[in-house]
């Protein structure tokens, strides 16, 4: 029995934010002292190193669950199949709901049983749960949902990466700039067909990397005690990425029986455009090779980073056409990557 995706679906948020709208921001260090740079040489050395130019946040009545929703239909939709047919409903994210100028995180019912009740599934053998698992979450619930289906206890399942990182970011913190919303969805079903997932790898670094992304209180001394917001050790999670990710990888498509000439695509986490670039070619250069062009989508430059949502999200796109430049065939072999909070990494090679 393999697993195959044959429905994707996403949900980009309307909200265009772009860089320049950081421009009367106050930016403070960690510390809580000021920036050596204006804000313009600031945002100008920001989007040499991230790749971002804007990004997306939600509309004011929207959450996390209403966007997974909308991903989740049009994945459902795509595979052709009764939403009453699925086994599990597998949710990632990180902060849960928050409401627009809220400082509370809504995580119960779960984000997934929210997502089963809109989708108005009766079924009460359709099991939904959540994945706390940082960036690397979604491509984590895909590696659960396939193990349930090659245990022979699931046949469809929808397997969704949703985030409102807008929502739990400080404006006095440059790191603020990088987050983005969005959703992201695919349908993985149980089948006789050749490919689908072929290995995976997963691992969490917790002895000394665990606090490399946390919450901690406003960079601005003045800022209110009692809120706490998204935030993180950039310099220690490119390293470790460097470090740690491309092994995964290797060790991900060695263990697929192919070969690194098959590889046509690399969806990784739209975590920073130098840093992917640099795994990527890290990971090649562990084969002895250049890493081709085109190898790897882009969506960062528009969309930031929405965490868990951005791979399910760049796969949509390029499944759907909507990306220059970048298309799948059948047959096509790819890859997976992520990396984020925990600190946790993960891969999956796949074949359409």
């Amino acid at each position: 029995m393999n697993c195959k995706i044959t429905g994707t679906g996403s949900y980009i948020p309307n909200v265009i934010t772009r860089n320049a709208d950081f421009d009367q921001h106050e930016f403070y260090n960690i510390d809580g002292s000021s920036f050596p740079h204006d804000n313009e040489t600031t945002i100008r050395k920001f989007k040499a190193i991230t790749g971002i130019e804007e990004r997306r946040y939600l509309d004011e009545n929207l959450t996390t669950s209403d966007i997974a929703v909308v991903a989740g239909q049009k994945a459902i939709e795509k595979a052709g199949i009764d939403p009453e047919t699925l086994d599990y409903i597998i949710v990632a994210h990180n902060y849960g709901d928050v409401k627009s100028s809220s400082i509370q995180s809504d995580t119960v019912p779960s984000l997934a049983t929210r997502v089963k009740a809109h989708l108005r599934i009766k079924n009460p053998k359709c099991v939904g749960y959540d994945v706390l698992f940082g960036c690397p979450g979604w491509i984590e619930g895909m590696v659960q949902a396939q193990a349930f289906i090659k245990a022979g206890i699931a046949k469809n399942c929808l397997i969704i990466g949703a985030e409102a990182l807008s929502r739990v970011v400080d404006k006095h913190d440059r790191d603020s700039m990088i987050f983005s919303d969005g959703a992201g969805a695919v349908v993985l079903q149980a089948t006789e067909e050749d490919g689908g997932v072929l290995s995976h790898e997963s691992a969490t670094y917790a002895f000394q990397e665990s606090e490399y992304i946390y919450f901690g209180k406003s960079n601005h001394s003045e800022a209110t005690e009692d809120i706490r917001y998204i935030k993180m050790h950039g310099r220690k999670i490119y390293e470790f990425a460097l470090m740690k990710v491309p092994g995964a990888m290797k060790e991900c498509l060695d263990n697929s029986g192919k070969s690194i000439k098959d590889l046509k695509k690399i969806f990784i986490h739209q975590a920073n455009e130098k840093m992917d670039q640099a795994i990527i070619d890290r990971f090649y250069k562990l084969y002895g090779m250049q890493a081709p062009e085109n190898v790897m989508p882009m969506t960062i430059h528009e969309l930031g980073n929405s965490s868990v949502a951005t791979v399910p999200t760049l796969y949509d796109l390029v499944s759907r056409g909507k990306i220059k430049n970048q298309e799948l065939q059948e047959g096509d072999v790819v890859m997976f990557a992520s990396v984020g909070a925990g600190m946790n990494i993960n891969a999956i090679t796949y074949q359409l």
